[in-house]
């Protein structure tokens, strides 16, 4: 695995925090120094250019308000403005760690962690630091975000929509399958709107749990449940003057779903623990893979908040909808992640066409990105094959000899079984395949021999 090339500090007094963190990140990232005195930290900042710092909170045994954790973060931003800090909370005192996000911070992660949580968080704060320190020459080229657009007349339609409701303040409901790109589509009606230097706030419903809703949505005020210390303002006003998109709205049990109708109704939030509503200025758009009109035949979503939320909606096909399209969005995407690991001239090999056309992607482009981005890590050099994008083992590809896309497959399995000397298992763990699959490709293609 190719490691990404950044340099991450982690500060917390417990070693197994520190030996844990380092044995997670020293698998994706260059060099990770790691600390257990915040004290050390501005001669590391010194010494080195760290792209990210994860931070814990609390240092001394009796403390555990978060002060010395917002302390350190201003020192750190104060030194280093270029340096992305991460802060580690326990539950339950995440409203500090919102407090840090107001005055600098990234984000935040809760410990425990969960791994791929903790690298998604890290891999988006090195992206991050790394727009910080590029030139204001590399700024000027990209000062508009690239999007994808495409051929088909489906994604053309989408694309138009979008653009005419982007000049309004009408709420938008975005309908397609999971990976059809609905967070790519909000956020470019928000970067095409007036509100565009304003605001954009991505609220995954489907990962809040009932329980955190209202706080997490409307704010709370202090004291209005235990560990609530300070007033905190719920995802409704931090978009404010912006949008705020909600996605995976179908997701919404029925007892919520009329409070958050309230607020898109009267335009104003209530926080927990407060009884005076306060005005809110924000776009709202919505999304779900979910057939949300049959859900309201069934009675588990209101049709009252689907008439507030879908003024417009906007149907994304899938991919094998837009088949013309699969080929340029794979090199578009290509691009796009080379140049997320200061990566140039790479490409697929010339018989990758063919296979990326009829694979089947039932996960649509986040599947797409994530095969690619997984190929690239893994590729030996600057070409990507077949075997590398793991799209060998499906059942749509036609059994008929005369498909040029057999002899491609057969040659595939002939170099890769040279490779390993015959060895099965090494041949179909290359090829992505199962050892039946394998076998039955052997068979097919006249290779026992």
């Amino acid at each position: 695995m190719r490691k990404k090339q950044a340099q991450i500090l982690v500060v917390d007094d417990q070693e197994e925090i520190l030996f844990s963190a380092k044995m997670i990140l020293k698998k994706h990232f260059e060099t990770i120094f790691t600390t257990n005195s915040p004290k050390k930290i501005i001669s590391i900042l010194s010494e080195n250019d760290i792209n990210v710092v994860l931070l814990d909170m609390n240092y001394r045994i009796g403390f555990e308000d978060g002060r010395e954790g917002i302390h350190w973060l201003k020192e750190i931003k104060t030194l280093s403005s270029n340096t992305i800090v991460i802060l580690m909370t326990a539950f339950g005192k995440i409203e500090t760690a919102v407090e840090g996000i107001k005055i600098g911070a990234f984000d935040y992660v809760l410990k425990p962690w969960n791994n791929e949580k903790l690298l998604e968080t890290i891999d988006k704060a090195v992206a991050e630091s790394r727009k910080n320190t590029k030139k204001p020459a590399d700024k000027a080229e990209k000062t508009e975000k690239k999007y994808f657009v495409g051929t088909s007349a489906k994604i053309k339609q989408a694309y138009s929509i979008a653009e005419k409701v982007a000049r309004t303040d009408a709420n938008v409901l975005i309908l397609g399958e999971n990976g059809t790109g609905k967070y790519v589509f909000a956020e470019y009606i928000h970067q095409h709107s007036e509100r565009k230097n304003q605001p954009f706030v991505h609220v995954d419903l489907g990962s809040l749990s009932d329980n955190l809703f209202e706080s997490e949505l409307f704010g709370y005020a202090k004291g209005a449940f235990t560990d609530a210390k300070i007033d905190t303002p719920g995802r409704f006003e931090n978009a404010s003057n912006g949008t705020i998109f909600l996605d995976e709205i179908g997701n919404i049990p029925l007892h919520l779903q009329a409070k958050l109708l309230h607020v898109l109704q009267t335009k104003t939030v209530t926080r927990l623990g407060e009884s005076k509503p306060r005005p809110l200025n924000v776009r709202v758009i919505a999304a779900t893979n979910s057939d949300i009109k049959t859900e309201v035949k069934n009675k588990t979503f209101r049709e009252d908040l689907l008439y507030r939320i879908n003024t417009m909606e906007i149907n994304l096909p899938s991919l094998r909808e837009r088949k013309d399209d699969i080929v340029p969005m794979a090199n578009f995407i290509l691009e796009q992640i080379a140049e997320k690991y200061n990566q140039d001239n790479w490409r697929f090999e010339d018989n990758a066409a063919s296979y990326l056309e009829r694979y089947p992607w039932k996960g649509n482009v986040r599947e797409m990105e994530n095969k690619i981005e997984r190929a690239l890590i893994l590729a030996e050099n600057s070409t990507i094959s077949v075997m590398d994008l793991d799209i060998l083992d499906f059942e749509e590809i036609q059994e008929n000899d005369e498909n040029p896309l057999s002899e491609m497959e057969k040659g595939a399995i002939e170099k890769a079984l040279f490779k390993h000397n015959g060895n099965i298992s090494k041949t179909a763990e290359e090829l992505g395949l199962s050892r039946a699959a394998l076998y039955r490709r052997i068979e097919k293609y006249d290779l026992k021999n």
